[in-house]
């Protein structure tokens, strides 16, 4: 049986969700109620995540960019992670709900630019468009803007042993289709006890590489 990994960027390799780091520091008006309604699932993370960023303005987008390269942190273990996937040749995934000018400058020495998968952006107008290179598939009315499960249904046989990695709401959906989550967010094990979906908590990614290396011969079999 083959492996293969989807791992969330936002609060799962970066240790902090940097959308909303970027709504706190920036502080345009009106983004807090648009957060509050996505987190109930009252508005579709498409439509949330669009408005947002619809409060700033495209002359922001070199500030937004230095200060996310800046502040952010990469979750412990993360360039181990990668080693280890590529050495054992496990295809991994980076989809992400977060936005292309900001996740591609962070994953730059990961060298991972061929399996990343996030939403895009537009400065041309006066406020900031994201765009949705990655939306739904027929499978899938959840409205997602990055949508993992229609990723995992385009790019997983279906025979193969699923990893998703992830912490929150843009993860459940993925969540749902996995063999195996590995979670470091409340909200995401929350569901996934309440779901009785298989998961395993993890603060380090040297935790997920062990689990790799103690199943791999049991995999490979």
């Amino acid at each position: 049986m083959s492996r293969i990994i989807f791992c969330d960027f936002d609060g799962t390799i970066t240790k902090s969700d940097n959308i909303i780091s970027i709504m706190k520091h920036f502080d345009p008006p009106g983004w807090e109620p648009i957060k509050d309604q996505i987190l109930s699932r009252e508005i579709s993370i498409r439509e949330g995540v669009g408005k947002m960023f619809a409060t700033l303005p495209s002359e922001l987008k070199k500030d937004i960019t230095e200060y996310v390269v800046e502040t952010a942190e990469i979750r412990g273990g993360f360039g181990e992670f990668v080693d280890y996937t590529k050495q054992a040749g496990i295809p991994l995934n980076i989809v992400s709900g977060g936005i292309d000018f900001f996740v591609k400058p962070m994953l730059a020495p990961f060298h991972l630019e061929d399996h990343l998968y996030c939403n895009g952006s537009d400065f041309s107008g006066q406020y900031i468009r994201i765009t949705w290179p990655h939306a739904c598939d027929e499978y899938c009315s959840n409205d997602c803007g990055c949508c993992k499960p229609s990723l995992i249904r385009k790019l997983a046989d279906q025979d193969a042993e699923k990893i998703v990695i992830g912490d929150s709401v843009t993860d459940l959906e993925a969540a749902k289709l996995a063999d195996l989550v590995f979670v470091c967010g409340v909200y995401l094990e929350e569901k996934c006890l309440e779901l009785n979906l298989p998961y395993k908590r993890f603060t380090h990614f040297d935790e997920v590489i062990s689990y790799l290396k103690q199943t791999e011969e049991v995999i490979s079999r």
